[in-house]
């Protein structure tokens, strides 16, 4: 079963879902923009020391793509650390508020937001190997059907030398759901590799606010085993040179995962399984 990449149910249903989360995420303690305001960031401990090891002199002079960037709270973080940065999301609701914050910050100058499905950002931001920095963080290509597509599109825009910085949940932590296993921990509720098939959801709630009941509430998620997406870079012609798994991420991901501190969660100290990843990529185009 092949899906459309720029149009359909699939897309219709998780770009609803994500405009309402809008307004749920921003009256949510989750997102506090404070920081924001202050003339910091919110990048998560994990991201923030990935994008430290890259950049140790700051962002100064460093263009960022981030892709499906919501309503941009971590792409205003990497302008305040001094980065220009293109922000691209699909949700409406989402792209409106992101402008609308980084005029109240100042920064329209250095922050620019466009409303596109990731499969059609080539089209709306037809700008190749313009970047140095790609940025996709948290509850990303779990939407998304094609993982190629997604790394060719990462690549293309990639300047020769520049990188991606990729951080996603797990997909071995992915196949759990529930509370109903031994201890109130989840149990396998999820094929690791469904042959790039969705697992269609109708779930109300929302991870930051857990009393928000969604109207919104279908929505097509993929689960892309590591080696897919490890694939997908080397096939787009990026060379993959750091790889590395957390036992953290930054959301309540199951009931059993409590606060570590800093909006950090993971398991009980007896009980590991990898959470999160990261992955460096590099274009190694010659000029």
């Amino acid at each position: 079963m092949g899906f459309d990449l720029r149009d359909g149910e699939w897309l219709d249903d998780n770009r609803a879902n994500w405009d309402e989360r809008v307004g749920v995420h921003l009256a949510s303690d989750f997102y506090d923009q404070a920081p924001l305001r202050a003339g910091g960031g919110v990048l998560d401990p994990i991201a923030a020391a990935g994008i430290d090891r890259l950049h140790p002199d700051g962002l100064e002079g460093v263009r960022v793509l981030h892709l499906q960037c919501h309503f941009g709270s971590d792409t205003l973080s990497l302008v305040n650390r001094g980065a220009t940065a293109v922000g691209i999301d699909f949700a409406p609701a989402a792209v409106a508020e992101a402008r609308r914050m980084a005029a109240e910050l100042g920064v329209e100058g250095r922050a620019r937001f466009i409303e596109s499905n990731v499969y059609d950002a080539r089209h709306m931001l037809p700008e190749p190997e313009s970047f140095d920095l790609v940025f996709a963080t948290w509850g990303t290509i779990n939407w998304l059907p094609d993982i190629a597509e997604w790394a060719r599109i990462v690549a293309w825009f990639l300047k020769p030398g520049g990188r991606l910085y990729f951080a996603e949940g797990h997909p071995s932590a992915m196949v759990l759901d529930g509370a109903d296993g031994p201890g109130g921990l989840p149990t396998i509720s999820y094929a690791y590799d469904n042959a790039g098939q969705p697992d269609v959801l109708d779930d109300p709630s929302d991870y930051a606010d857990p009393g928000a009941k969604l109207v919104n509430s279908r929505n097509w998620e993929w689960l892309h085993p590591l080696s897919t997406v490890l694939g997908a870079l080397r096939d787009a012609g990026l060379e993959v040179e750091a790889f590395d798994e957390h036992y953290s991420v930054p959301w309540q991901i199951y009931p059993a995962t409590p606060a570590l501190g800093e909006g950090m969660y993971g398991w009980p100290a007896e009980h590991w399984l990898p959470l999160s990843y990261e992955i460096v990529a590099r274009n190694p185009s010659a000029a």
